[in-house]
């Protein structure tokens, strides 16, 4: 039943040889039910086989994990399986609805910045400092997800190295103003990539792009879209959209972000299940009555980056 499968985080098929099924029914119910075992083999051939075939083998193919099961417990299945609930429990809430979210592994050094980058008190030319390092990594992380070509290389010592070689034909597109100030760390780490522009002007019932300039052969390229505050996720749906006009796949799209807001990840990683989302944090919510900013976010990012 389709609609019991969507409801499933994972499905498991146990697959166990009909001898052993067969074995179990005669077991359990000549010794718990009273029957003989020609009455179980009737049942068995007459009912039992015929619904297992209709019903039950068909649903293997909507599998997520399929476990052979015999007289001995799968024991390294098992191990398998609680690993991988286990690693889905440590993660954030969102990014077991979604596989496409990405959020890059806290520690001190990271919640340390985003202290500083989010106290009102914290002076411009900190600010800068600490987001400058922020947008690094963040960048850093998600390079880490474009594809890559195996390779060797010779060593100054003569031996052989057996590398990777970067992915080639990138693009950045930095959503204007905030987008602009992570325009740095892109370049830092991609030498002369190539940096187009998008403005969305916003509106209280609709977001409308009033500016794109694009690199020509942008369909070709993986994109890195750049807008380091995530909120209500609408100016980056419309940016998408954009991009998406202009021929760019929606796998080749990758949107990197500091600080992201639950409903900014509902609305893009529901929207564009393909592109792939980012984020070094994920904030509480978004306060409608505040013009939608971030809470507890870090105040007006690009008024902080370039202004104040």
């Amino acid at each position: 039943m389709e609609e019991v499968r969507e409801m499933c985080n994972m499905k498991i098929y146990v697959d166990t040889d009909d001898d052993v099924r067969l074995a179990r029914r005669i077991q359990r119910d000549v010794a718990c039910r009273g029957r003989d075992v020609a009455g179980v083999l009737k049942q068995y051939t007459e009912f039992v086989k015929p619904m297992f075939e209709q019903f039950v083998a068909p649903s293997r193919r909507y599998a997520d994990v399929i476990i052979p099961w015999g007289n001995v417990i799968n024991l390294v299945a098992i191990d398998l399986i609680v690993e991988h609930i286990r690693t889905k429990l440590q993660q954030p809430d969102l990014k077991r609805i979604y596989p496409n979210l990405e959020v890059v592994p806290s520690n001190y050094q990271i919640r340390g910045m985003h202290t500083i980058i989010r106290d009102k008190t914290t002076s411009k030319e900190d600010f800068v400092f600490y987001a400058d390092r922020l947008n690094r990594l963040v960048v850093e992380a998600g390079l880490g997800y474009l594809p890559f070509t195996e390779t060797s290389v010779t060593t100054p010592t003569g031996a052989t190295y057996n590398g990777v070689s970067f992915a080639r034909r990138l693009c950045g597109v930095s959503i204007i103003r905030s987008g602009e100030a992570m325009e740095a760390a892109l370049r830092a780490c991609c030498k002369g990539i190539k940096i187009g522009k998008i403005l969305v002007h916003r509106h209280v019932d609709n977001n409308e792009v009033i500016y794109e300039k694009l690199p020509a052969d942008i369909a070709d390229r993986h994109v890195l879209l750049l807008d380091p505050l995530l909120s209500t996720g609408a100016t980056a749906v419309k940016a998408i959209k954009t991009l998406k006009d202009r021929g760019v796949p929606e796998d080749r799209i990758l949107f990197l972000t500091i600080i992201a807001a639950p409903e900014g990840i509902h609305r893009v990683c529901g929207t564009y299940p393909a592109v792939r989302l980012l984020t070094s944090e994920i904030d509480d919510c978004v306060d409608p009555k505040e013009n939608f900013a971030l809470v507890p976010g870090a105040g007006n990012y690009g008024n902080r980056y370039f202004c104040e």
